[in-house]
């Protein structure tokens, strides 16, 4: 069974050590970065568990913030990376809708091997996803042909770091608005995922993926069977948020739910692996 993970983070070393200066640089990776659950890691470190656990692609970013430059150091090391790793870590794009410069850096990491953009960050980047920005952020992943992966929780329960308030009527609203760009709406897409049992939904989501991060501290393991009797089983994705929680776990609770083998392997990988065009 194929296993590729599309949802993880890698930070470059001299960020890791220097992580005090950088966290002056922006409010939003201040407020996620101080959390006692926050953990770091390198390319080095991603590749040693992907080894432990089985996990033989990954799609990696840095970590988005309002900082242009930041952004684009993040970067520079996810596509480092990938090159000195090719085939293990695919490289996603960090930008900063507000700069005037994101789609020339869109289209610069394109060129040199980016599979895609994101994780970002509506509420933390403070950009509307009825704004003019975002606007232009889907019209260039369309034209460049870049699936984007965009951070969406949901809006009840517990409070975290990191728990945004974009609610998934705005995230609905903009896959209605950009019905031809392929989403990536992590974390069981807030929630939205339980509204494809409506048709009109259904349709307005047909591009839009979902991936597992973060599953294990929101959901109960059941999710996986009941995402399958909705019926979009196979739009769902691993995603792990790695370094937040180990990929052991997902695989662990994929093992022992009550999906068939084919049907945890679409889970797993299979699934990524179309979405990406992979092998």
């Amino acid at each position: 069974m194929t296993v590729v993970d599309v949802h993880v983070h890698v930070f470059p070393p001299e960020v890791i050590k220097g992580i005090g200066r950088y966290l002056q640089k922006d409010e939003f990776l201040k407020e996620i970065c101080n959390s006692p659950v926050h953990r770091y890691a390198t390319a080095e470190d991603l590749i040693q568990k992907m080894e432990q656990t089985g996990v033989e692609v990954a799609a990696a970013s840095g970590f988005a913030s309002y900082d242009h430059g930041l952004c684009r150091e993040m970067n520079n090391y996810v596509l480092d990376a990938a090159q000195r790793y090719p085939g293990r870590i695919l490289p996603m794009v960090s930008v900063c809708p507000h700069d005037p410069g994101m789609i020339k850096e869109i289209v610069r990491c394109k060129e040199a091997g980016a599979v895609g953009v994101g994780e970002l960050f509506p509420w933390g980047q403070n950009f509307a996803l009825d704004g003019r920005e975002a606007n232009r952020l889907a019209a260039v992943c369309l034209e460049q042909g870049l699936p984007l992966l965009l951070h969406v929780n949901e809006t009840v329960g517990h409070d975290y770091v990191g728990k945004g308030d974009v609610s998934i009527e705005e995230a609905a609203d903009f896959a209605a608005a950009h019905p031809d760009l392929t989403l990536i709406l992590p974390h069981w897409g807030g929630g939205l995922i339980f509204y494809e049992l409506m048709p009109q939904l259904k349709r307005q989501l047909r591009n839009v993926y979902y991936d597992t991060a973060a599953g294990p501290f929101l959901y109960d393991p059941k999710i996986y069977q009941v995402v399958k009797e909705i019926g979009v089983l196979h739009k769902v994705l691993l995603g792990t948020d790695y370094p937040l929680i180990s990929p052991a776990r997902y695989l662990k609770e994929i093992k022992n739910s009550s999906l068939t083998e084919e049907e945890a392997a679409m889970v797993c990988g299979e699934n990524a692996r179309k979405l990406f065009s992979l092998f």
